[in-house]
C-alpha cells in the first residue's frame, strides 16, 4: 500500500481507550499510556495522544476519529499561515509549498483483520459509525493468523461496498505475539524477555501492574457500547 506510493505516511497515532470502556484487564490509562510512552521512545513516526484517555468517558471510535483528522486539519492550517506570515518569500517557493500541502491529509483506523469481525458483534456498534469509519476514513488491516478479512469484507454488505477504502496488509514477516499472551505471562510470572522492550518490563514491574488480580477487574462487566445500548432499549422505572 505506502510502498507502492499510493500515500505518504506523517505519523502514526496510538490512542489508548478511556478507563470506562470496561473491557476485563484493562489496567488504569496512565500506565498504559506510560508503557506505550516507553515502547515508542525509538520510533520517529508514531506517537501517544491521551486524549481518549483523558475524557470523563468512554468516547465512541468515530468520535476519537474525527477530533484527531480535526487536529490535524487545524495544524496543517497553522503551519500554512507559519509559512505565509513569517517573512516574504519568492513567488515560486510559495507556489511549491501551497501544491505542496493542497492535498488534505487522510486519517485511517490501524487495526489486525480479525477487528472486522467485531462490526457482526450485536450492539457493540452502530451501524452509521461503521459507514463513517469505512466511508469517509478508512481501515488498514493487518493479516493475523486465523483470521478471514476478505470474507468479513464479503459478508457485510456495507463493508463490500466501501472495500475500496480498506486496505488489507499481508504481513510476510508474520507476528503473532498478542497483549492477552504477554499478560498472562505475566500473571503466572514467566519470563517476557524480547517480546515486549527491556523499558516496559521494568515498568510493569515496579508498579507490579499484571497479576490475577488485575486480570480479573471489570470480569462479568459488559463492555460500555453495550451498557449503553441496553440502558437505551430497557430505560430504568421510577
Amino acid at each position: 500500500l505506502f510502498s507502492k506510493g499510493r500515500y505518504q505516511v506523517i505519523e502514526g497515532i496510538i490512542s489508548p481507550v478511556n478507563d470506562d470502556y470496561g473491557k476485563k484487564g484493562l489496567v488504569s490509562a496512565r500506565h498504559r499510556i506510560a508503557m506505550a510512552k516507553l515502547a515508542l521512545e525509538t520510533s520517529d513516526w508514531i506517537r501517544v495522544d491521551p486524549w481518549e484517555s483523558e475524557q470523563e468517558t468512554w468516547t465512541e471510535t468515530v468520535k476519537v476519529l474525527r477530533h484527531h483528522y480535526n487536529e490535524s486539519l487545524g495544524l496543517l492550517q497553522s503551519k500554512k499561515e507559519f509559512m505565509k506570515n513569517k517573512w516574504p518569500i519568492e513567488r515560486s517557493t510559495e507556489d511549491s509549498f501551497s501544491h505542496q500541502h493542497s492535498v488534505l491529509p487522510e486519517l485511517k483506523l490501524l487495526c489486525g483483520a480479525d477487528f472486522l469481525q467485531t462490526f457482526k458483534t450485536p450492539n457493540l456498534w452502530k451501524e452509521e459509525h461503521i459507514k463513517e469509519i469505512v466511508e469517509k476514513f478508512g481501515l488498514v488491516c493487518i493479516s493475523r493468523a486465523g483470521s478471514h478479512p476478505a470474507q468479513y469484507i464479503n459478508e457485510s454488505d456495507l463493508l463490500t461496498k466501501f472495500q475500496h477504502n480498506i486496505f488489507l496488509v499481508k504481513e510476510w514477516i508474520q507476528n503473532e505475539i498478542s497483549a492477552t499472551q504477554i499478560r498472562y505471562a505475566l500473571c503466572r510470572g514467566l519470563s517476557v524477555k524480547y517480546l515486549v522492550p527491556d523499558s516496559v518490563i521494568s515498568y510493569i514491574a515496579h508498579h507490579n501492574i499484571y497479576t490475577e488480580e488485575s486480570e480479573r477487574k471489570n470480569e462479568g462487566d459488559l463492555l460500555q457500547p453495550l451498557k449503553l445500548h441496553n440502558t437505551t432499549v430497557n430505560p430504568l422505572n421510577d
